[in-house]
């Protein structure tokens, strides 16, 4: 497909000087100011280059340039500015603004091609680089969803409520954990990470692998001796974890490993394994805690009957199940609709 070239000058001669010395080699697009050329550059995805006059009215070649790095542009399409202006604040401004080069009016037309289609090509490489690239990632992504998913399957088949269990703790996590983010600066963390967090919350229990059957499925109350042991699922999944990391996208790795030691600490340093207190608990892991605290009490299990939603709720924020950040338990309060809501 023939490459296409989009010429911006408000003086029709110009546009037709610079559409001549192209015209062999590339699809030529004019627009005679930059409120169109911007037009021009939104409706088409084939532009390969911009040839942009850098005084014009309504909107020059800077105020452009500003829109492109507004909606992005500016990284996939190199700019030339060609002007006859030689003030050196917009010449360095144009650069700032992403400008590939300037080219000086009166141009010799050989040179100004040959600059162009050499930019031009190693632009096309580049993107194309960052295609193959993108395509990777996703591969990569694939393949951690693959991994998580795999190993709560395993716990699934060991425990036969933790298939549902893990699900429902991703719903609840991406609930509170955007609701976190949001409301308190010092938690906040951008989509992409958060995303992350919930794939990770779904391996909290990874660990309960290791437990024997007798005291995961037991019926009725656990001794101290077998609490103990029950305690050492959130050691053994992290034993379990460090033997996947090279397979595993590290941040995934990184926030599965804390959730799964971690999800049973609490804000007064009465959890386990480590007795971590306050903040010393990361974000995530004391999201997924809350999480993984209202899902076990409001589901039932081979010890107990399910508790009502109000039940559960009175429970948390009564400390029955312990102390959470009171922070995160406003943000748990003032989520209750959507919480509730099981699927």
């Amino acid at each position: 497909m023939e490459k296409t070239i989009l010429i911006v000058d408000d003086i029709e001669v110009n546009r037709a000087l610079l559409a001549e010395n192209f015209k062999d080699d590339y699809e030529i697009v004019e627009a005679g100011d930059g409120t169109e050329a911007l037009k021009v550059l939104e409706s088409s995805r084939d532009i390969a280059a911009v040839l942009l006059d850098l005084i014009m009215p309504k909107m020059n070649g800077l105020d452009v340039l500003r829109e492109m790095n507004k909606n992005g542009k500016i990284k996939h399409i190199p700019v030339f500015l060609i002007t006859a202006a030689n003030s050196e604040e917009m010449l360095s401004e144009g650069y700032e603004l992403g400008a590939i080069d300037i080219i000086a009016k009166p141009f010799m037309p050989h040179f100004l091609k040959c600059r162009v289609n050499n930019v031009v090509e190693l632009y096309g490489h580049r993107n194309e680089l960052e295609n193959i690239v993108a395509k990777q990632v996703e591969r990569l992504n694939k393949l951690n969803r693959s991994i998580v998913e795999t190993l709560a399957t395993v716990i699934e088949f060991r425990d036969g409520e933790s298939g549902e269990h893990v699900r429902r703790i991703g719903r609840l996590t991406q609930i509170l954990m955007t609701e976190v983010s949001g409301a308190y600066p010092e938690y906040r963390l951008a989509k992409k990470e958060i995303d992350k967090i919930v794939t990770s919350s779904t391996l909290h229990d990874v660990g309960k692998i290791s437990i024997p059957d007798s005291i995961l499925n037991k019926p009725g109350r656990l001794t101290a001796e077998e609490f103990e042991i029950m305690k050492q699922h959130t050691t053994k999944g992290c034993e379990i974890l460090k033997n996947v990391p090279e397979i595993m996208d590290a941040g995934i790795y990184n926030y599965s490993y804390d959730i799964c030691r971690h999800h049973h600490e609490r804000w007064d340093g009465r959890g386990y394994p480590d007795g971590l207190k306050g903040d010393d608990i990361s974000i995530w892991a004391q999201v997924v805690s809350v999480a993984d605290v209202y899902d076990a009490l409001t589901s039932e299990r081979v010890y107990k009957k399910a508790f009502d939603h109000d039940t559960a709720v009175k429970m948390i924020f009564n400390g029955e199940c312990g102390a959470f950040n009171p922070k995160v338990m406003t943000v748990f309060e003032a989520c209750m609709d959507k919480i509730k809501v099981k699927e």
